[in-house]
């Protein structure tokens, strides 16, 4: 399925964190924090459309994004969060 995201939405795919920390200690899933990175994975139309907004951001880009932002949503078992171009802080390059 294809997702299609409206206006200035963007959908993202969260990039997992790290099970263990630099001293090696494993983490448990309880222990972990919700990761703030991710992979862009479609961008919508006005943001496709806008000239300095397409520029910022594009498919693929790995992006920080704002800690309580956006809508989790499941498709064909892929979880993935769709958010406002706003939420997104940052592209990691």
């Amino acid at each position: 399925m294809n997702l299609k995201p409206l206006g200035d939405r963007v959908v993202i795919k969260i990039v997992e964190a790290e099970d263990k920390t630099k001293s090696g200690i494993v983490l448990p899933s309880s222990a972990k924090e919700q990761p703030q990175m991710a992979e862009v994975v479609a961008v919508g139309g006005d943001i496709a459309n806008d000239d300095k907004k397409k520029n910022q951001i594009k498919v693929n880009d790995k992006v920080i994004f704002s800690k309580y932002a956006g809508t989790e949503v499941k498709i064909d078992g892929e979880e993935l969060t769709i958010l406002k171009f706003n939420d997104i802080l940052a592209v990691v390059e």
